[in-house]
Formats: C-alpha cells, structure tokens, sequence
C-alpha cells in the first residue's frame, strides 16, 4: 500500500462479502463522465439478470459529474452491456451504461450512440478491432509507482517484458486485473510490461463492433478499482512524464472480413489509402494532448505527416510483417492517444473505410 491513509483492508471486508444475499443482485452502473473519466453506482436488483432488458433506465446528477447543468441535471443511464462483478461475485453484476438527457437525446458524453449507427451500417464487413491500452501507474504522491523518491530509475532497455526486482513493478496489481477482466468476460487477451518503468499495456480484443469500445471502457474501469485497492492512481495521459521516456498509446488493429480472407491485402491498402485522406479528421479525436506523444521519436509517427510501412513501428499505420507476407490479415493504426474514447476511433476508422465512398 502507498499510505495507510489509502489502504484498503480486504480482512475486513471478507467475512461481509461472505454473507448470503438471498435472490437479490447488486447490479454496479458504470458511466463516462464529463471528463472521460468513469463513475459507478449501485442498484439492488430482486432476481439474477438474464436479460439487459430487464435492467431499469437509471438517473444521476449530472451537474456533479460535469454532464449537465445544476438547474436541469438529471441524466439517465441506459443499460448496454452486463459483466460479471470481480469484487462482489456470485450473481452480481457491472453494467455499462451510456448517458441520455431528459429529452431522449444522447448526452454529449455518450459518443456510444454515433458508434453504434456507424457499426449497424457496416455490419455485413464483419470489422474486428483489436486495442493496445498502455497505461502509467503513479504513487499517491504523483511520483510514478516504483521509482527512487526525488530522481529517476536507469534509462529504458530493461523494463519492456521485463522480470525481476527493479525492472517491473506493480505486477501484482497487474495479475489481479488480468484476472479479474478474464472473470467478468471481458475479451482481454494480454498483458505486458512497457518500455518506461511502471508503465503496463493490457490487450483487449478481438471484438466485433460496438463490443469494441463496451469492453475497453469495462477493463479501464476494473483497472481503476483495482488499482484504488492498491492506492494506486492510473494514469492514461499520453506524455505523463516529459524526457527520454515513451508515451501511452492506443494502438488500434483493425480489419474487415474481405481483409482477414486470402487476397486481403488488396482491402488493407485501399483501407490505408482512404485513411491517409483524413489524416487530420482522424487525429482530431485520436485523444487529448496526443501532439506530445506523436513526436516522430520513441516509436512514433509524426502527428503532422501521414506514414504506412510493414513491420514499421514508426510508421502511422503498421502492416504486421506476417501479414504482408501472407497476403492478408489487418492493420494497426498507431495514431490514438492511451486517452482516447474507443467509440469515437473505431466509428471514425468505420466511417473512413466502409462509409466514405
């Protein structure tokens, strides 16, 4: 623990947990807030949840989570997705919800709703996405987790994949989020240490759609639960820390199911070449403060200029070498920020690919 002010005290806890809850369901609501950040709440439901339908249309006080004013505040939470809950378990639930004002319109938060047309009218392409969440884990003293107090651990080499004392940290935490994200059913499919010490990517994916951002945005919320146990702070700012240390992205693998089929390659490149036209569209909503990240240094593009290369990790857009040489797969836009909404880039790349004739 960082402080014994922050330390959670799971002894304490456990034998409440332990107590039986008869048919009732603590259901968690999860939203974006005005600030994308993520909030929660809880609800009991009478029975366990077989049907989202079932779920009540919920509300909050927007004007306390910076989503609506204080003399019209209440937004309502639609529910869209069910996971089960790590901290509570048995049939307890977490349920992401996006937000809607009173007059039925989505929220100006809630870029889901845009997502989910733009995914409706792509469905018969079949497009999978695959996102890289880096990430940057930090004392509760804003110093980053593990390094010496008042100076700076060695420089980066030893730390990527790294094992052993003083080359990663925090693997405990990292393990219990892998776990729980495997227990609530999010589709993560890896983890590892990154290039700047006690910086971590998690890997979520495939997901077909609108599941895309449903369980990104699921695996940043455990990931801060998590860490709030740990009293430890995440941060997804893309250029935590200015010197000659890398940034966090958002590495975002995309494909279509012409692209996944042998001949593939021909879709891969004409998907480039209509990215490359809306460059800056794209890096418009690729994540806050990105231009600190894409420097054309520590194994980046340029934010300015529009790259694509096999095998090239400095490059805008990456082919997998094993891709070019089989012919087809996906791509791997190297653009987004570790801060991005993962409905606004995956509507975007839908929009750019498949929509944009």
């Amino acid at each position: 623990m960082s402080s014994a002010a922050h330390a959670y005290h799971p002894e304490l806890l456990a034998p409440y947990l332990a107590l039986p809850q008869g048919e009732k369901v603590q259901a968690e609501y999860v939203w974006i807030d005005g600030d994308g950040g993520l909030r929660s709440k809880t609800t009991t439901v009478t029975k366990k949840v077989t049907d989202i339908g079932t779920l009540r249309i919920w509300d909050f006080d927007g004007s306390s989570t910076n989503q609506a004013p204080g003399g019209d505040s209440d937004v309502y939470l639609r529910p869209c997705a069910i996971f089960k809950d790590p901290f509570r378990g048995g049939d307890n639930i977490l349920v992401l919800a996006a937000c809607y004002n009173n007059d039925g319109t989505p929220n100006r938060t809630n870029y889901r709703h845009h997502a989910a047309k733009v995914m409706e009218l792509a469905k018969d392409v079949v497009p999978w996405f695959g996102i890289e969440q880096e990430y940057t884990l930090f004392d509760m003293d804003g110093t980053p987790y593990g390094w010496p107090k008042g100076g700076f651990p060695g420089p980066q080499g030893p730390y990527y994949c790294g094992a052993g004392a003083g080359k990663v940290f925090a693997r405990d935490l990292i393990e219990a989020h892998y776990r729980a994200c495997l227990y609530a059913g999010v589709n993560i499919s890896g983890i590892n240490a990154e290039v700047m010490p006690s910086q971590w990517e998690f890997q979520v994916g495939p997901c077909e759609g609108i599941s895309m951002g449903d369980h990104l945005w699921m695996a940043r919320y455990l990931l801060v639960r998590i860490a709030e146990q740990w009293g430890v702070k995440v941060s997804f700012h893309p250029k935590p820390l200015q010197g000659d240390w890398n940034g966090a992205g958002c590495h975002t693998n995309y494909s279509t199911k012409a692209m996944r089929e042998p001949g593939g390659m021909k879709h891969i490149e004409e998907a480039i070449a209509k990215l490359a036209k809306r460059h800056n569209e794209h890096i418009a909503v690729y994540g806050e403060d990105n231009d600190l990240r894409l420097t054309g240094r520590h194994e980046t593009g340029h934010i300015g200029t529009f790259t694509s290369g096999v095998a090239n990790r400095g490059a805008s857009i990456r082919i997998p070498r094993h891709v070019g040489a089989q012919g087809y797969g996906y791509l791997e836009d190297r653009r987004p920020a570790s801060n991005i909404d993962p409905y606004r880039v995956t509507g975007i790349i839908i929009e750019t690919t498949c929509l944009d004739k």
